[in-house]
C-alpha cells in the first residue's frame, strides 16, 4: 500500500474514533452502536500500520491489489453494520405496532366506558 493510502486510513479512522467517543459522551450513540465501529476503526488503523499484513492477506486470497482487499473489508464490515441495524429496525418495528395495537384497545375501552 502506498504511504498516502496508509496515512488517509490512519487519520480517517482516528476521526472516525474522536467522532464515536464524542457521540457516545453526548449520548446520542448507545455502547452497542458503537462497539461495531470502534473495533472497525481499530481494523483500520491495524490494517494500516501493518501493511506487509495486508498484502501477505490479499496476495493469498488472490486479491490484484492490497487496496481492493482494505476495500473488501470495508465492505464486508458495513454490510454486517447494515444488517444489525435491519434488525434492530425490525424489532423497533414490531414494537411500535404493539404498542399501536394497545393504544387502540385501550381507546377502544374508554370508549366502551364512557358509554
Amino acid at each position: 500500500m502506498s504511504i498516502t493510502l496508509r496515512i488517509l486510513l490512519v487519520v480517517g479512522s482516528i476521526f472516525s474514533l474522536i467522532m464515536c467517543f464524542k457521540k457516545f459522551e453526548q449520548s446520542k450513540l448507545k455502547i452497542n452502536d458503537s462497539i461495531g465501529w470502534i473495533v472497525g476503526c481499530i481494523l483500520l488503523i491495524l490494517m494500516s500500520i501493518f501493511s506487509n499484513a495486508v498484502v501477505w492477506i490479499s496476495n493469498k486470497l488472490g486479491f490484484m491489489a492490497p487496496v481492493n482487499f482494505v476495500f473488501f473489508v470495508f465492505i464486508v464490515f458495513l454490510l454486517v453494520q447494515i444488517f444489525s441495524f435491519n434488525i434492530k429496525v425490525s424489532e423497533l418495528n414490531e414494537k411500535l405496532k404493539n404498542l399501536d395495537h394497545y393504544i387502540a384497545l385501550k381507546d377502544y375501552k374508554d370508549k366502551k366506558d364512557k358509554e
